[in-house]
């Protein structure tokens, strides 16, 4: 196993040689994104309306943080799991997402994804939001406002410590 500091921007290059096991300290911009916000995303596109950022090359971050202190950037921002996204991650994927960061396995058709476009799922810490949030340094919501902890947000990670759980060629610590 080995460890790299990497940014969002880098991921696609990073995917050929990261492999399942592997600690990455990710910075960089991420957006956050779960259940009903991939929805109302969805919905966008199958209108042909504008959606809230660029999918290509994006990293999407499973989470609904909770209200931001007083003096901080976020409230605590820990991962949700994963598998309630899949119903819509190929088709991201396939769109040119870099990387999905949550919890949990994930399903054959997003496995398949991940690899066919040469993209990173990445583990976070459960149960340790509070701590998560230490290395996000900024928190902007950017669409669905209405959905509360759940409405997409612009985070900007510091050294955000994960675990490459799939990987581009196939690994997966889920197996």
């Amino acid at each position: 196993m080995s460890e790299y500091r990497i940014k969002t921007d880098e991921i696609k290059s990073a995917a050929q040689y990261l492999k399942a096991g592997d600690t990455v300290y990710l910075s960089g911009t991420v957006f956050t994104s779960r259940d009903a916000a991939h929805k109302k995303i969805f919905g966008l596109l199958k209108n042909n309306e504008k959606i809230p950022y660029e999918i290509n090359g994006a990293v999407v971050y499973y989470a609904g943080p909770t209200p931001t202190p007083e003096g901080l950037a976020i409230g605590s921002c820990g991962p949700t799991t994963s598998s309630r996204m899949d119903v819509y991650a190929p088709e991201m994927l396939d769109m040119g997402l870099s990387a999905m960061v949550g919890k949990g396995p994930r399903s054959k058709e997003v496995c398949e994804a991940i690899i066919r476009n040469s993209a990173v799922y990445f583990c976070a810490i459960g149960g340790a939001g509070a701590l998560a949030s230490k290395c996000i340094t900024e928190c902007e919501v950017i669409a669905f406002e209405e959905l509360g902890c759940e409405s997409v947000k612009r985070l900007e990670f510091c050294d955000f410590p994960l675990t490459v759980a799939i990987d581009s060629h196939g690994g997966n610590l889920f197996e």
